[in-house]
């Protein structure tokens, strides 16, 4: 029997060898396919960065004065870019009449508190004012599709 054991220890041996071997190869492969995976990932080079102003810029198209559609900047891979500037589909507020809208909504509410209008008349205006809020994006879209 001791030379039955003997050859079933070399044999454990071997087996435990070819399996820490195997492990190792094992390892190696992952690693090699890990890194040729990362490789073969998206090869294009990313764009390069646009100099402009980091302020957003809208430009409103005058129907009065029309020009050529300009072409929209396009990546490599035809994706767009939206990092340019942009065209507006109707006229914006601009800032004067965003302070001038904020200063009257401003004294509305100061002369509610100060009890200089009434409920009735706070209500009233206020009311005015959502319908206005309400109606003026459809009247803007039905004015864009035209």
């Amino acid at each position: 029997m001791t030379e039955f054991a003997a050859r079933t220890r070399r044999t454990e041996a071997d087996v435990k060898s070819f399996l820490s071997e195997w492990d190792r190869t094992r390892s190696a492969l992952l690693v090699v396919g890990v890194i040729a995976l990362a490789g073969s990932g998206c090869q294009s080079a990313p764009p390069a960065p646009n100099p402009m102003s980091t302020a957003l810029e809208v430009t409103v198209e005058d129907e009065d004065q029309p020009k050529a559609p300009t072409q929209r900047p396009t990546y490599p891979d035809g994706y767009p870019n939206f990092s340019g500037s942009l065209t507006a589909a109707s006229v914006q507020m601009n800032n004067e009449e965003a302070s001038a809208l904020q200063q009257r909504l401003t004294a509305l509410s100061t002369a509610r508190k100060a009890g200089t209008i009434t409920e009735a008349e706070y209500q009233r205006r206020l009311v005015e004012l959502r319908r206005l809020a309400a109606g003026h994006g459809a009247e803007t879209q039905a004015e864009i599709a035209n």
